[in-house]
């Protein structure tokens, strides 16, 4: 690899909020921004789909605020590419279950019953995203679960050196591939009317 190929891929990777979060001046600036902000709402909803006790994998956990939410009804694992988010939470909680884990390559042995992200999986490029759907799949059990949230909108954006891709109904579709049915995609709003958009799919059995 040639030196401005070897840049060019490590300036996808620090978009797409691989080696961004390897900072730890992002890690906290990221933590400051984020406050306030949960998946309280998407849970509830999940909780119609997805019975207590099931096991969850949770895609980008960075501060942990939604994995401390999940782990009230659920047997919840917490994944990040960040070893810096996932340190830092371990400070204060030395016992709970969590792996180092790239929402691309999924590369782990284990399965669940179901995967869970809160506006992480629009960090990738639109390729990477359905690769990532593939790999989901090998990872849930049969007829296991899929709950994800987006940015609803159309393009992609960058901020603060990350990628911002977001998604309508039609684009995110296009996105999933045959391993999956979907069970509800929708609008909600999380800071202006309608921003946002969830995703819940089955694994075909």
């Amino acid at each position: 690899m040639n030196n401005q190929t070897d840049q060019n891929a490590k300036d996808e990777q620090s978009k797409n909020g691989n080696s961004y979060f390897d900072d730890a001046k992002n890690v906290e600036a990221y933590v400051k921004m984020a406050k306030g902000y949960d998946g309280r709402e998407l849970i509830e909803l999940m909780r119609e789909h997805l019975e207590s006790g099931a096991s969850v994998l949770e895609l980008g956990m960075g501060p942990g605020v939604d994995f401390e939410l999940l782990s009230e009804h659920y047997r919840v694992t917490g994944s990040d590419y960040s070893q810096l988010f996932l340190d830092r939470y371990r400070e204060k909680n030395a016992d709970v279950d969590l792996i180092q884990l790239d929402a691309v390559s999924m590369n782990t042995e284990r399965r669940f019953d179901a995967i869970y992200s809160n506006k992480v999986l629009h960090h990738l490029t639109r390729s990477e995203l359905k690769k990532s759907f593939q790999r989901q799949a090998g990872t849930l059990n049969d007829g296991g679960l899929l709950f994800h949230s987006f940015w609803y909108g159309e393009g992609e954006e960058e901020h603060h050196g990350l990628r911002f891709v977001s998604y309508t109904e039609e684009s995110l579709t296009a996105q999933i591939g045959r391993e999956f049915k979907t069970i509800e995609m929708s609008r909600y709003t999380e800071m202006s009317q309608e921003d946002s958009l969830f995703l819940i799919l089955q694994k075909r059995r």
